[in-house]
């Protein structure tokens, strides 16, 4: 009887400890402990594409160049990506614009990457291959490099600034800070800079498809922007009113600015608004990517133990929770447009986590708990 008692006790004890979930300090051992195996997994299977310089998802291949300049810090070199110009031109012209985008800049003590565009179609950095392309390259950067994964930059000049207009909103969550050269945004909107400093570079006289004025635009309405949200969008704009296309190497000045920042891996506010490359998550937000659609926009804010959702367009989310967002030891509470659609205690589980690196290889925004909320349309 002793050893059947003994074995329902341990029995009904496992159980409670399931429904009680992980604590902080076991889930941050469990993260920290699949990090390392993610880890080992990445440096396996991508050492070589790494040393060929060489990724390839699907159809498409993007090749890169990369140096190591200066000294290294104690934390990891900063990665920054550049963008070479070009766009809709002979595969000659666009490889000399990307050999001659390793040599642009020098970002001190980085490791310092231009990739060649997959392809030479005028939109070259910003069709929907390239995100996962990047997300690629920054995981295999962090577990095979070293880089520091709160210190990665994206630039860009000409076409390669029209890659950075797009880019940095819709993938704001993996950047440090972005810096925009001598590019035009076409459609793509400033709304998801609440929490990316962004500068922008252009020739005062760069008068082709109104570059110049297009920046001066953004700059305004992020300038406005920044007024009534003090703290956030923080940018850096320069006119260089002498200047052309081309700003004789004066645009370097963004990169030490660029460099002082660190990513905001848990912002407390986030502003999400879908581009017509969709993407399935940002920052702590999560959607469904078969019913995700451009122009979707979340607004979402987390006060103490309170999330608060605007939204007249998305109708379900999943919240990516982490005692770094809030304390998973208290109850939480969401409302959503005014309405509460949660309430209660979260489990911290080793699901959660398992899914957040299954999706990015990235320690730091790892997902403790999972809360799936929805309103009615």
């Amino acid at each position: 009887m002793k050893t059947i008692f003994g074995i329902m006790l341990i029995a009904t004890l496992g159980a409670w400890l399931r429904a009680e979930g992980l604590s902080k300090s076991e889930a941050e051992e469990m993260s920290r402990r699949l990090w390392q195996e993610r880890v080992a997994q990445l440096r396996a299977e991508r050492a070589q594409e790494m040393s060929e310089r060489r990724l390839t998802i699907g159809q498409h291949t993007m090749r890169f160049l990369s140096r190591e300049i200066g000294d290294a810090p104690k934390t990891g070199r900063p990665l920054v990506i550049s963008l070479h110009g070009g766009g809709n031109a002979p595969a000659a012209v666009n490889d000399s614009q990307w050999q001659n985008q390793i040599r642009l800049y020098s970002p001190e003590g980085s490791l310092y990457v231009a990739p060649r565009a997959p392809t030479d179609t005028w939109n070259l950095w910003h069709e929907s291959h390239i995100d996962a392309l990047f997300d690629r390259l920054i995981e295999n950067c962090v577990a095979i490099q070293g880089v520091d994964p709160e210190r990665v930059y994206l630039m860009g000049y000409s076409a390669g600034g029209d890659g950075v207009y797009q880019l940095a909103p819709r993938m704001a969550d993996r950047f440090a800070a972005a810096a925009m050269m001598a590019g035009h945004p076409n459609e793509a909107k400033p709304d998801g800079l609440r929490n990316l400093p962004f500068a922008l570079l252009v020739g005062g006289q760069d008068a082709a498809f109104q570059r110049n004025q297009v920046a001066a635009q953004w700059a305004a309405e992020l300038d406005r922007f920044e007024k009534t949200s003090p703290g956030e969008y923080r940018h850096f704009f320069r006119s260089y009113p002498e200047c052309g296309h081309w700003m004789n190497g004066q645009d370097a000045e963004a990169v030490p600015w660029m460099l002082e920042h660190r990513r905001m891996a848990w912002p407390k506010k986030v502003t999400w608004l879908q581009d017509d490359s969709l993407a399935s998550r940002f920052y702590w937000l999560s959607v469904d990517l078969a019913k995700a659609k451009a122009g979707d926009r979340v607004d979402a804010e987390c006060r103490g133990q309170r999330i608060l959702i605007t939204s007249q367009q998305v109708t379900e989310l999943t919240l990516r929770l982490s005692d770094e967002l809030l304390s998973l030891d208290q109850a939480v509470e969401v409302v959503w447009n005014g309405k509460q659609v949660f309430h209660g205690k979260v489990v911290r589980e080793e699901a959660a986590i398992r899914k957040s690196l299954a999706e990015r290889g990235d320690a730091k925004t790892i997902a403790t708990a999972l809360v799936k909320v929805k309103v009615q349309p």
